[in-house]
């Protein structure tokens, strides 16, 4: 699947819930579904800065494409890294890099977190996105 499709398919999943503490709890059910990142990548250096709480993101390319681990020590973060995860590992690096986000705005995810989360939210995006430059660097 295209980023787009996936973003598409997180869309339309968080349309059947009619409130936000119905969305909040799908998220920690994401989160418990996260592909975890394995205890040697649990490093300082794989930590997003900016994050209230704990998160270990990992990349590795397989196949010209970006695969990412990640996990956080806080279930509403660890369900919002399950859905950037789910979006953008998998890809390439160009059409992460490439990628448009607006899907978070469109299920309302920015609102309706705390200033901290909210940017950590960012901050986890940046450093997908970074690593994704760095590949793509790799690859030229």
């Amino acid at each position: 699947m295209t980023i787009q499709e996936i973003q598409e398919e997180i869309v339309d999943e968080f349309d059947m819930f009619e409130d936000w503490m119905q969305r909040y709890e799908y998220m920690i059910e994401l989160g418990k579904s996260l592909p975890l990142i394995e205890e040697k990548y649990k490093t300082e250096d794989n930590i997003i800065k900016g994050c209230q709480s704990k998160v270990w993101v990992h990349a590795e390319m397989k196949d010209d494409k970006v695969v990412f681990t990640a996990d956080s020590d806080a279930i509403i973060t660890k369900g919002i890294i399950a859905i950037l995860i789910r979006v953008f590992s998998g890809q390439h690096p160009t059409h992460i890099i490439d990628a448009d986000t607006g899907f978070i705005d469109e299920i309302g995810l920015k609102e309706h977190l705390s200033p901290t989360r909210a940017n950590g939210l960012v901050s986890m995006i940046k450093q997908i996105k970074m690593y994704a430059v760095a590949y793509q660097t790799q690859l030229n």
